[in-house]
């Protein structure tokens, strides 16, 4: 073979980036650094606090230890009930989310019109903190459980529905059309040819948001709706740290608990 044959045009070094992307790319890192230095300084944070931070958390530690562990008798309803308003609310979602669904997905929806309705409910839904939506709900229905019932439910909507939304526009749409085909009706449409298709998707969204709902439940005692908050909020006002820590752990342990049941639950779901 001659020189001419064995000779090819490739460039003498391969780069990722052409030029302009690298620019780009330290320009948007540029960016992110500006934003964040600015945010810092407009916070005014009272640095010289982090000058003894390990010493009052250090105190804080010898103050928790060891817990009390003869108080675990009086958080154990507050604990259940805990478990109740997460769950609870999980399953009013259930029954709320997927209908809602339907209409914020393209697919399902009946016009442009109930689509914005469904996506304006789910994003307004997300745009709340649970206990925000505590708080609202503590003003409707007054302190207790069921504030926390409906606040964990209102923020869960969102989630749940956004999810199942975006598996229903996935979904094959040939087995749709063939259902359609024999004439079947909307709603049987919607049982035969689209729940089975999104039920796996229903099931672990809503097992995961059981797992989030429990630990989110954990605080809402704070602003008054009900469940072991309220008496961890009165131990940290009474300065009561050794209860605390029994608080903390007994929190900690149901938390475990539920992620290995979501974990297990989803994996064989899957």
């Amino acid at each position: 073979m001659t020189e001419n044959t064995l000779h090819h045009d490739y460039p003498q070094i391969w780069k990722r980036y052409t030029p302009m992307e690298t620019l780009k790319r330290y320009l948007g890192y540029a960016a992110i650094v500006f934003i964040a230095v600015w945010s810092v300084s407009n916070l005014e944070i009272p640095w010289f606090y982090f000058l003894d931070a390990h010493v009052q958390a250090a105190d804080l530690l010898e103050r928790m230890v060891p817990p009390h562990w003869p108080f675990w008798r009086k958080i154990v309803d507050p604990l259940i009930e805990t478990l109740h308003i997460a769950t609870l609310g999980t399953v009013f979602t259930v029954f709320i989310a997927f209908p809602i669904a339907i209409l914020s997905a393209r697919n399902t929806t009946f016009n442009r019109t109930t689509w914005f309705i469904g996506r304006l409910i789910l994003v307004t839904s997300r745009s709340v903190n649970t206990v925000v939506w505590g708080l609202l709900f503590v003003a409707i229905f007054g302190p207790g459980p069921v504030a926390g019932i409906f606040s964990v439910a209102a923020r869960s909507i969102g989630f749940v529905g956004k999810l199942i939304a975006e598996a229903i526009e996935e979904i094959d749409h040939g087995a749709v059309e063939a259902i359609e085909a024999t004439g079947a009706s909307g709603l049987k449409v919607l049982l035969i040819g689209v729940l089975p298709q999104v039920m796996p998707v229903i099931m672990g969204t809503i097992i995961y948001r059981w797992d989030i709902n429990i630990r989110e439940s954990t605080v809402l005692g704070f602003v008054g709706a009900g469940g072991i908050g309220i008496v961890l909020y009165s131990s940290i006002n009474l300065f009561a740290w050794h209860e605390v820590s029994v608080i903390l752990l007994s929190i900690f342990g149901v938390v475990i608990v539920s992620e290995y049941l979501s974990i297990k639950v989803r994996s064989k779901i899957t």
